[in-house]
């Protein structure tokens, strides 16, 4: 697996994870209505940001990252990410690929930390995964998530100094 930035040409291979990801309604507070064209807009971060995609040795995209500075101004010291993995390739270390990318790209950046603002609580996969990584859950917002199994859920946040 290789992981690199994501370029226009990308969009095709790396939709069709977003869509799923999505519309599963599971673990992302984007809206699973969304066209294609809103959550390319929403999903490719425009530099200083970056968009990566995680490939395999054929080049088929397995996953795909988002990443920059978690707020503007006085906040900007902090970054923040996001992660998603097509369905047929978790459990093979594709999302803590893109997440150690994620915090080696921000550290050279010269961030010091980054967050996460809106990490599902039933997603125990990428809670563990964190964790592992030294993040600490610093704060749950609860029932801020409408899960469509679960109900009600919390929303963590977690964050980790670099």
């Amino acid at each position: 697996m290789h992981i690199r930035d994501c370029t226009e040409g990308d969009w095709p291979n790396v939709w069709p994870i977003v869509e799923d990801v999505v519309t599963a309604a599971d673990t992302f507070v984007y809206d699973p209505a969304w066209p294609a064209e809103v959550a390319r807009e929403v999903w490719l971060e425009r530099p200083p940001g970056r968009t990566s995609v995680a490939v395999d040795h054929d080049g088929a995209v397995l996953g795909t990252a988002k990443m920059g500075a978690n707020r503007p101004g006085p906040g900007s010291h902090v970054a923040t990410a996001s992660f998603m993995v097509a369905a047929t390739a978790r459990g093979r270390g594709v999302g803590r690929a893109l997440c150690t990318d994620a915090l080696d790209w921000a550290r050279r950046r010269g961030f010091a930390a980054m967050q996460f603002n809106a990490v599902v609580e039933t997603n125990t996969a990428a809670v563990a995964l964190y964790l592992q990584l030294g993040f600490a859950v610093v704060g749950t917002v609860p029932q801020a998530f409408a899960h469509p199994r679960a109900g009600r859920v919390g929303l963590h946040v977690m964050h980790r100094f670099l």
